[in-house]
């Protein structure tokens, strides 16, 4: 390693890690997990497109204020004793790109960037090879070092692909419109309506959300007819609303933060049987949404 290089990178170490990590959004059903948390030599799990999945690729873009098309130009190792807070097992490597597109960040990147990327060695002790592999970096600045930047997570870095790339730029989009969906946080109070007939009746549940706007869930029953359910982003349920459709943030949203059953607590002024009936209207929905899909560890 160039020795300069090398100084480098171990003050970088040093500097990087004693930033704050970023939170981000937290949804409450995390599924499978990368192990340590750490790029390995393959990439994320892969989806049919051929790459990692909606709700992997929100999560990241979610907490990156800057997100970028690159291609790795070098890396270098450090050395575990200059590597602060390695997990063992890991290596450090010090790793600057060529910025090919910027995706997000307000500030604009320069065209060359350096950042810190702790991998896991194959079974025969090799490090990944990154050096002219193209890849999508999900990261924040780093204050006062305008060609640095700080990976949002251990596994921020991931393959470039066309189905990454364009996820990537459509939730990017989506999360800065002015009609966002919020982020849901919980659920509130649940209530049920029984109909004139027999099996009829409607179920209306209250979601929580970071920024208190409303939302609300809605199943319909009628005799013989399948149950049809929409969710609301307003105090008013008409007739344009609609389940989310899939692949969507407000889809994502829900499938990664609802709870798997109804709360206690949400049907506590019903009746049983009300109660009972907006539970299993509520797991009607849950399964209408379908799994999360998220593979990372949260």
């Amino acid at each position: 390693m160039n020795s300069s290089l090398h100084v480098t990178a171990s003050a970088l170490s040093i500097a990087l890690l004693a930033l704050p990590a970023c939170a981000g959004e937290m949804p409450v059903r995390p599924q499978n997990s990368y192990a340590n948390g750490a790029v390995s030599g393959a990439a994320a799990q892969q989806d049919s497109l051929g790459g990692p999945g909606y709700a992997d690729i929100a999560d990241l873009v979610l907490s990156a204020p800057v997100i970028a098309d690159a291609t790795v130009r070098s890396t270098a190792k450090i050395k575990p004793a200059e590597a602060p807070n390695l997990a063992p097992g890991l290596v450090r490597l010090y790793v600057e790109v060529d910025v090919t597109a910027l995706i997000r960040g307000a500030d604009g990147l320069p065209p060359r960037i350096g950042y810190l990327l702790d991998v896991a060695p194959d079974s025969a002790g090799r490090v990944p090879k990154f050096k002219k592999a193209r890849v999508l970096l999900f990261a924040r600045p780093v204050a006062g070092a305008g060609n640095q930047v700080q990976l949002v997570a251990p596994d921020a870095q991931i393959d470039w692909t066309p189905s990454a790339d364009a996820r990537a730029r459509k939730i990017a989009k989506d999360a800065l419109a002015s009609d966002a969906p919020p982020v849901i946080t919980g659920i509130g109070n649940a209530f049920h309506v029984a109909g004139a007939l027999p099996g009829e009746g409607e179920t209306q549940i209250f979601l929580t959300t970071a920024d208190q706007r409303p939302v609300s869930l809605s199943v319909l029953r009628r005799p013989g007819e399948q149950p049809r359910w929409a969710v609301a982003l307003s105090e008013i349920v008409d007739e344009s609303a609609a389940p989310p459709a899939p692949e969507t943030l407000l889809w994502y949203r829900m499938a990664c933060a609802l709870p798997p059953t109804l709360p206690e607590r949400s049907t506590g002024s019903l009746e049983a049987a009300d109660a009972a009936i907006a539970r299993e209207d509520y797991a009607f929905v849950i399964a209408a949404l379908g799994p999360c899909g998220r593979t990372r560890k949260i």
